[in-house]
């Protein structure tokens, strides 16, 4: 005998529970703001070729005593070519800047490196591409209202949206309070999220409409905890299995896409949490009932049909 959960009866500590997380997370992106890196903010790329492999630790270690604490190294191609990435340092030019960082990295390696690419990022670029990625944001959002309003009803869009955009905040909000780095690999772990917190918002949906013109007998909040209770198995082995993944890669997958994995393993935590205690509550405050989704019934020839969609041609013509 299956388990039943009585998740929507638990709604208003999730709403308490939830209503924290975001005031946190606001409160944070208002006041400190995120830890934006060199695709934002501009800077300098240096690459360097060695003969042997380079110890990234050693390398950052000494680029650290050195005075950039915020250097950002990594394999380039080989291991025995390394990407350095620096912020923009005032008085400083691009020239001053990479023979600082090739003195240093030598100590590191006991070598000379060969000096191969020295680039410079403009702030410019990096207002552009804040601005194109909360473009991508906001255009995500409307175009997901616009398809869950067509595919469910109106009161359903709301809520998934609403759960959207809990799930990003919190996110957001976590690299904030953390202080953690925030570039492009990051925000396409955003979308991502957005995507994934989506796709198991609407399995629960397909449940809950299905379920509201199958079960005749029930309040909105049984046949919606009866929904929740019958996908709970599939969100639970989903989520589960794709944390095995992230959690891996954050561990093994090396510097530069750490914080790509940290932000899809919160993200998927948050985003299963919220199609569950976020996405259908909103829907059951907004007052859904088994009228808004039931098939609308038409008499013809003094037999009813129902309307699912199927094109006229395709019914039978009565003798």
């Amino acid at each position: 005998m299956s388990k039943h959960i009585n998740f929507l009866g638990k709604r208003q500590f999730a709403a308490i529970f939830s209503g924290l997380l975001l005031i946190v997370a606001i409160l944070s992106l208002a006041t400190q703001g995120l830890k934006l890196g060199i695709d934002f903010t501009g800077g300098t790329l240096v690459e360097i070729g060695y003969k042997k492999a380079v110890d990234l630790k050693l390398m950052r270690s000494a680029l650290e005593k050195s005075g950039f604490d915020d250097a950002t190294v990594q394999h380039f191609g080989t291991a025995q070519e390394v990407l350095i990435r620096l912020k923009p340092k005032e008085g400083k030019s691009n020239a001053e800047l990479s023979t600082e960082v090739a003195a240093a990295a030598e100590g590191a390696m006991s070598e000379q490196g060969d000096l191969r690419r020295v680039e410079f990022v403009g702030p410019q670029v990096g207002d552009e591409l804040t601005e194109d990625g909360g473009l991508a944001l906001l255009y995500s959002m409307f175009g997901i209202l616009l398809y869950v309003a067509w595919r469910f009803e109106y009161k359903f869009a709301l809520g998934s949206v609403a759960a959207l955009a809990h799930d990003v905040l919190i996110t957001l909000g976590f690299f904030s309070v953390l202080q953690l780095e925030f570039d492009l690999t990051v925000l396409a772990a955003i979308l991502a999220v957005i995507g994934y917190s989506l796709n198991d918002t609407i399995v629960v949906y397909d449940r809950i409409r299905e379920n509201f013109r199958l079960l005749r007998k029930g309040s909105s909040e049984e046949v919606m905890n009866t929904s929740l209770n019958q996908t709970l198995s599939r969100t639970m082995m989903t989520s589960l299995t794709t944390l095995l993944v992230l959690i891996a890669l954050s561990l093994l997958g090396g510097e530069i896409i750490h914080n790509f994995a940290i932000a899809l393993t919160v993200g998927v935590v948050i985003g299963t949490y919220s199609s569950i205690f976020v996405a259908s509550p909103l829907v059951l405050a907004l007052g859904v009932s088994k009228e808004d989704l039931m098939v609308t019934e038409v008499e013809v020839e003094g037999a009813e049909f129902e309307m699912t969609g199927a094109e006229p041609g395709n019914v039978d013509r009565m003798p």
